[in-house]
């Protein structure tokens, strides 16, 4: 069984002229030829072909193909060494999509700090992990949108300010509780207040 250059074209959905250049570079030159000097691909010729497109969408270029498939005409390691190639590209891609999506949440969130500013205030605290939790407990209520609204406006002084004050009120809940404060006490009652005030 062969096939004409625009069978292959259409099997393989690129271009006559794309068969014609890689025969011209000697990447896929076809098993056959008619009297009339026209090209006939066999069996084997398409199964180049379809290592040579898998290592193009991988982003390697023809010369290099080139080299790869010098190296090896076993099929099975092709597959195995593009397998590999793939199961990497995935982990990046997902790793990258992650990225994405915690950005995409802190710009809902209003956070809009660049990546040394967000260590610099939050270090190893990422808000974003717990952004699903705070949308189902209080993403319907009116609070959490007045907090939404009042975040969104917040610049970078204002979250070095935000968590200065948090960090003074937790070291004065850790005093108090060191010193035996009782918890339904006026002074525990008031340090409750100031941790709830924005």
């Amino acid at each position: 069984m062969s096939y004409s250059v625009g069978e292959v074209a259409d099997l393989a959905g690129v271009t006559v002229r794309t068969l014609h250049h890689y025969d011209e570079i000697g990447l896929l030159s076809p098993g056959d030829r008619t009297a009339g000097g026209y090209r006939r691909y066999d069996e084997a010729d398409l199964e180049r072909l379809e290592r040579v497109l898998f290592y193009r969408e991988l982003g390697f270029p023809l010369e290099e193909i080139a080299t790869i498939l010098a190296g090896s005409t076993h099929p099975s390691s092709h597959l195995r060494w593009q397998h590999r190639l793939l199961r990497h590209r995935i982990a990046r891609l997902q790793e990258m999509v992650g990225l994405i999506e915690k950005e995409m949440e802190a710009n809902e969130m209003g956070i809009s700090l660049t990546p040394e500013e967000r260590f610099e205030i939050f270090g190893d605290f990422v808000p974003e992990d717990y952004y699903q939790e705070v949308q189902e407990r209080w993403g319907d209520t009116d609070a959490y949108k007045q907090s939404q609204r009042r975040v969104t406006a917040y610049t970078k002084e204002d979250w070095v300010q935000l968590k200065t004050k948090s960090s003074e009120i937790e070291r004065q809940f850790a005093d108090a509780m060191r010193a035996g404060v009782a918890a339904n006490s006026d002074e525990a009652m008031g340090l409750a207040e100031k941790h709830r005030q924005p």
